[in-house]
This record gives C-alpha cells, sequence and structure tokens, in this order.
C-alpha cells in the first residue's frame, strides 16, 4: 500500500537534551496513525519536523511524496496541523470562522465550503454562534474542520482531545474516524491510551526520543504473556453510567434508570 508519511532516523536535540533519537515510522494512505507516549516523549517535535516547523538535526522524511527538508512548500501544500489547542477566532461565529480560513487558503466559493463543514461536523445548529459560547467538543470539531479546508490529504492532530470531557472526546473520537472513513491520512499524537486503542489503525510507542514499540493493535498485544482466565462480575464503569446519563449510548427510556438499572454480567478477562 502507499505510504503518505515515512521517516527515517529523525534526531533532534535542544541545546543538550535529546529530542528525538532515531525515529522511523511509516503511515499508510487513508489511515489514522497514533503516536503514543508520555509529555516529554518527543511526540510534538516529530509532528513539528513533519510539518516543517522544525528542521531535524539528521534523518529524512517525506509526507505525500514531498521531502520535507528539501521541499517544504510542496509539504504545507499537502498537509494541515490542529495543535493542542484550539486556534479558533471566539469573537467570530463558526460560520465566519470557516468562511475567514477559506478565503485564506484562496477557496473559490467560501460560503459554500463553510456551509458543507458545518453540516459535515454537526455544528450546523451553531453556525451563527459566537465560538466564545461554544462547548470545548465544538470548539475543537470546528477547529479541526477548519483545518480540512482545502481537503488537505494528510492531517496532523497534536493531542486532540487534551482537556476534553468524556463527551467532548466522543464528539471528536468521531470526526477523526470520519476523516480517515473518507480517505484522508491521520497522524494524532495522544498519551490516552484509550484514545489510541480506539481509533489507531497502527501505533507507535515513542519513549525518550525513540520508538519502542509499532505495529497493529492485535500486534502490540501480542508482546504480552498470554492472560490469566478468570471469571468476573463486571459492573459497570463510570463511563459506562455517564454516557447512559448524557444519553450518548443511544438507548432509549430514561437514561438515568438506563444506568441504574444494568444489568450485571460474566465474562471472561
Amino acid at each position: 500500500m502507499t505510504s503518505a508519511i515515512t521517516a527515517a532516523g529523525l534526531r533532534k536535540s535542544f541545546g543538550g537534551h535529546v529530542a528525538l533519537d532515531g525515529v522511523d515510522l511509516t503511515v499508510t494512505k487513508g489511515t489514522i496513525f497514533a503516536l503514543l507516549g508520555p509529555n516529554g516523549a518527543g511526540k510534538t517535535t516529530t509532528v513539528n519536523i513533519l510539518s516543517t516547523l522544525l528542521k531535524p538535526d539528521a534523518g529524512t522524511a517525506t509526507v505525500n511524496g514531498f521531502d520535507v527538508a528539501t521541499q517544504p512548500a510542496d509539504v504545507r501544500e499537502s498537509i494541515s496541523l490542529t495543535g493542542q489547542f484550539a486556534a479558533v477566532d471566539e469573537i467570530l461565529t463558526g460560520r465566519e470562522n470557516l468562511v475567514l480560513m477559506a478565503r485564506l487558503r484562496r477557496v473559490k466559493d467560501a460560503g459554500q465550503t463553510a456551509d458543507d463543514l458545518l453540516a459535515r461536523f454537526q455544528l450546523t445548529d451553531a453556525a451563527k454562534r459566537r465560538v466564545a459560547t461554544y462547548s470545548g467538543g465544538m470548539r475543537r470539531r470546528l477547529d479541526i474542520a477548519m483545518s480540512l479546508v482545502g481537503n488537505p490529504p494528510v492531517i496532523f492532530l497534536d493531542e486532540p482531545t487534551t482537556g476534553l470531557d468524556p463527551q467532548g472526546r466522543i464528539e471528536v473520537w468521531n470526526s477523526v474516524k470520519e476523516l480517515a472513513g473518507q480517505g484522508t491520512t491521520v497522524l494524532l499524537t495522544t498519551q490516552y491510551l484509550d484514545e489510541a486503542e480506539q481509533l489507531a489503525d497502527r501505533i507507535a510507542i515513542l519513549r525518550d526520543g525513540r520508538i519502542i514499540a509499532n505495529g497493529t493493535l492485535a500486534e502490540l498485544k501480542q508482546l504480552l504473556p498470554p492472560a490469566k482466565v478468570e471469571y468476573v462480575e463486571k459492573q459497570p464503569t463510570l463511563e459506562d453510567v455517564f454516557l447512559a446519563i448524557v444519553g450518548a449510548t443511544g438507548t432509549g427510556g430514561d437514561p438515568a434508570m438506563t444506568a441504574a438499572s444494568a444489568p450485571t454480567s460474566k465474562e471472561q478477562r
């Protein structure tokens, strides 16, 4: 399959601190690739190099077939980058933010592009509201929508759900899944294990500037010894209760009663 992103031997130091120490990775077109690791592991540095914001001290990388060192302008035309904090104008409405971005990128029909993206990210009802009134999840979805103006084939999401509540995280997860479903290549960084598990086709674990594991979720699970089989009573988790109460589970009836009356069951662990 064709690769959208490749990196070989990426190294980067800041003074005496080694941020990246020989990073190799390959991301297939149209897939979600998660770069997982704790704070300071080198995730953002990797993204900044791949998006041409930083130059590596050594190593090579290509994005959409263009070399990040020798063809940075071509790389920038092929990508969009969403940082750790939503880069939206709170004074403007959601639609005005999108129209502004479309005009900056010289999209012909800025208004129609804005309306299409609002519909795609379930923000049409809030289109004429100032972004200052949006929830965290709505702002993040608008931020991702703005990054898609011009239909870039590759998008970088740097810790896209940092600071969001559980419902906001799920909203963003659904948006990211939709991106990949429509052919966009997504490289996201995260320190949340469940986020990588829910979203990624492939996961690389980064620690101290080096990738120490890389594979599908099934492949990574095989690194562990066989699990001991036990039978336990399964109780609803706090997440189960929360989603039932806010109505995000899609079940009918009274959500509070759904959570309170959920039966326990036996399962293998």
